[in-house]
């Protein structure tokens, strides 16, 4: 039986971050479906960790730790490693309606801005495991280095140093830089 205590902290410090942490889960995944198992076994291991009276200083970061684990826990069951590695290229459309600017464009430009999102989500997810964990939780998350630090338990420096690496992967993958 869950406490009182343990229910209102849950939804103090999980629910209003449950976003990001299916966001998170879905690029370390690369499948809706699975991503929901994950958040799913997270949200137990974190009403588990909050009935044993857990501190959470910074939840967001707090829960996608949990999220991370999971996911992790989760592959190494469920997928060969050279599965785990792959990831499905729909992401783009499950953030559409955030990246929209507004208006209406017309067919060309939608066309152009749904292959464009298309080209990188898929070089996102042909990054190595450890730097699109870091630039999801950064730039599609937008946690602080810090948050992602304790989030991965990294050095902030290792951090810093897989953001920068992320981005330039990324970068030539999307042919942006030489």
């Amino acid at each position: 039986m869950t406490s009182e205590t343990a229910r209102r902290n849950f939804a103090e410090h999980v629910l209003p971050h449950l976003d990001d942490a299916y966001s998170l889960a879905r690029w370390l995944c690369g499948d809706a479906t699975d991503a929901e198992d994950v958040v799913q076994d997270a949200c137990v291991r974190a009403l588990k960790a909050l009935e044993g009276g857990a501190a959470v200083e910074r939840p967001r970061a707090w829960l996608l730790a949990i999220v991370r684990n999971a996911a992790y826990s989760w592959l190494g069951k469920n997928r060969p490693r050279a599965i785990v590695l792959a990831g499905a290229a729909e992401e783009a459309e499950a953030h559409a309606d955030a990246l929209e600017t507004g208006g209406s464009p017309s067919p060309e430009a939608a066309l152009i801005e749904t292959a464009d999102r298309a080209m990188v989500a898929a070089a996102i997810d042909g990054l190595p495991l450890t730097f699109r964990e870091t630039l999801v939780m950064r730039e599609i998350n937008g946690l602080s280095y810090r948050d992602i630090s304790e989030a991965t338990g990294a050095p902030i420096g290792t951090v810093m140093s897989r953001l920068a690496r992320a981005r330039a992967m990324l970068a030539q993958k999307l042919g942006t830089v030489p």
